[in-house]
């Protein structure tokens, strides 16, 4: 049974540019000496798992309302994750803005929320074997009669997007598009639903879920991007904790661990690209 979010975060998930900055900068925290242990060694020996996410975007992780505990694909993936590695999950809640920045600076040991595996990303950080497949989607009113078929299409329109999100890059780079940035989807979804809006531009997985869960009168567009994937973060410099970490995906996936959890919150297997 899916729960009820309360709220839906802004996404996808891109970090401000100046915590990508931080990130970069805060790297050579990650590419310690040779004879530092590796990280698997040190969870091993502490024996948790130290997982930041935001758990305020559904359906990939949130609180569950009525019981407080966090819930979402997010959630259980880094369970059985942690599970095969014969370790304990601790969960840290963090604002996205700060959540690369944070791991750089070592106050947890991996990142578990839709995190896209991008090249610059991938100088500050290695990152796991991709676990999720998704691109992204507009949002429209339910009455809308105009057909927003590419970005290009909102030329002389507001769209709303997150702040800080791949999604206002993206936007922004059209030419003509008025771009109105909001810190999280439920005042954008509100404004798209009063007309303060023409639509809004998220993840498609997260418009999928939103649509069998919220009662306001939007409907889902047309994908207007490529197709990316989503990966664990971790900091550089730990080969047996990557190696350990992408065998345990590997395995989820063989074992159909994976499919059957992208099943239960989006209706398909977001766990490996579309055919």
């Amino acid at each position: 049974m899916k729960p009820t979010p309360s709220l839906f975060a802004s996404r996808r998930r891109a970090v401000r540019h100046g915590a990508i900055v931080l990130a970069l900068g805060c790297a050579a925290l990650g590419t310690a000496s040779a004879f530092a242990a590796d990280l698997l060694d040190t969870v091993k020996a502490r024996g948790t798992l130290r997982i930041a996410m935001e758990g305020t975007y559904p359906p990939f992780n949130f609180k569950d309302p009525k019981t407080g505990q966090l819930a979402g694909y997010d959630v259980e993936v880094v369970q059985a994750v942690a599970a095969k590695l014969g370790l304990k999950p601790e969960f840290v809640t963090t604002e996205w803005s700060a959540i690369l920045a944070g791991l750089a600076a070592g106050k947890y040991d991996v990142i578990v929320s839709q995190v896209g595996i991008t090249p610059k990303r991938e100088q500050a950080f290695d990152f796991s074997h991709p676990y999720t497949y998704s691109s992204p989607q507009l949002i429209v009113r339910r009455n809308e009669s105009l057909q927003y078929k590419t970005l290009a299409d909102l030329k002389g329109k507001t769209l709303g997007v997150g702040q800080g999100s791949v999604f206002e890059q993206q936007a922004k780079a059209v030419p003509g598009i008025q771009v109105k940035s909001y810190p999280a989807a439920p005042e954008n979804l509100q404004d798209l639903a009063f007309g303060r809006v023409a639509a809004a531009l998220n993840d498609s997985l997260m418009v999928s879920y939103l649509l069998k869960n919220s009662q306001l009168p939007i409907k889902a567009g047309a994908r207007v991007g490529a197709v990316e994937r989503m990966g664990i973060p971790f900091r550089k410099g730990n080969p047996k904790f990557k190696a350990a970490v992408d065998k345990a995906l590997a395995d989820l996936q063989a074992d159909g661990s994976l499919a059957r959890m992208s099943t239960r919150w989006f209706g398909s297997d977001a766990s490996r690209p579309a055919r």
